[in-house]
């Protein structure tokens, strides 16, 4: 059972990588990181079609990659 959790560990975080990676950026360089960052926090710049779905999914792996790695820790534990 222990294997399990571990290779499905490492299945989240090939995903998880893969789907930032695929993300394209939002700003370039220290002043896009400012203003940008306010836009976006502030709704300016909404996300529609394959940026959406990339943010959504990116969001519900890093969940699950947070819950499977505390899940991994205790079974290895006990």
């Amino acid at each position: 059972m222990e294997i399990f959790w571990k290779i499905l560990l490492v299945i989240f975080a090939v995903g998880l990588i893969s789907v930032v990676l695929l993300q394209k950026g939002k700003s370039a360089g220290l002043s896009g990181a400012i203003t940008g960052g306010a836009e976006h926090l502030f709704g300016k710049q909404k996300a529609r079609g394959l940026d959406l779905f990339l943010q959504r999914l990116t969001v519900g792996l890093a969940s699950g990659f947070f819950i499977l790695s505390l899940v991994v820790a205790y079974v290895v534990k006990v």
